[in-house]
């Protein structure tokens, strides 16, 4: 059977150590007689994640492994969230959607969410614009409120690299994101108890 991309990371057995770095390129060049800096903020936002799963049975551990060789190193691509963060902190009701096209920035204008509600979105929640090769995993920097209409702003990291279309599906629980391996390699370990391990490193697809 043809393998077809991207992936779904699979559910069992679980993470037990996610470790996610936000990343920003910024630049900073620093006068070695005042010390005076010169900061130029470029456009690159993006995540970085270690992935480290629990002690593994073979039986358990085979299923990752090709997974894992299914990716053919950095090639390919899968989708995978953050299992804690599954659920917001705010409240999240509603069916939010994109509301208007051609956004760009940080800021994202945003309506059907359930009207008139304090902390419809907490900072740290999560926000998926997009599903399939089109996934883009969001987390939102300040706290947000709906108004009469349903209507809130959300300020988001990784900023838009591209504009959602108007009406375009948010999703705010079990979000993830779109993934490919950080390295062509793709090492397990198996100890004198035929126990394995896997640690693997990945970034977000762009």
């Amino acid at each position: 059977m043809a393998i077809t991309y991207p992936l779904t990371f699979p559910a069992s057995p679980g993470i037990a150590r996610l470790r996610i770095t936000p990343r920003s390129v910024v630049s900073v060049s620093q006068s070695p007689f005042t010390g005076q800096q010169q900061v130029y903020k470029h456009q690159g936002q993006w995540w970085e994640a270690e992935v480290t799963l629990p002690a593994m049975s073979r039986a358990e551990a085979e299923v990752i492994i090709a997974f894992l060789l299914s990716l053919d190193g950095r090639y390919g691509t899968f989708i995978m969230g953050d299992p804690i963060g599954a659920a917001p902190r705010g409240i999240g009701t509603g069916t939010p959607l994109v509301n208007g096209g051609s956004q760009t920035g940080q800021d994202l204008v945003t309506d059907g969410w359930t009207a008139n509600q304090t902390g419809i979105l907490k900072a740290g929640d999560w926000v998926q614009i997009g599903t399939g090769s089109a996934t883009k995993l969001h987390k939102v920097l300040v706290d947000a409120d709906s108004n009469g209409s349903g209507q809130s702003t959300l300020t988001l990291f990784p900023k838009l690299r591209s504009s959602p279309t108007d009406n375009q599906a948010i999703y705010v629980n079990n979000t993830k994101g779109l993934w490919r391996l950080a390295s062509n390699e793709m090492p397990y370990d198996i100890d004198e108890a035929s126990i394995y391990g896997i640690t693997f490193a990945c970034v977000e697809a762009i």
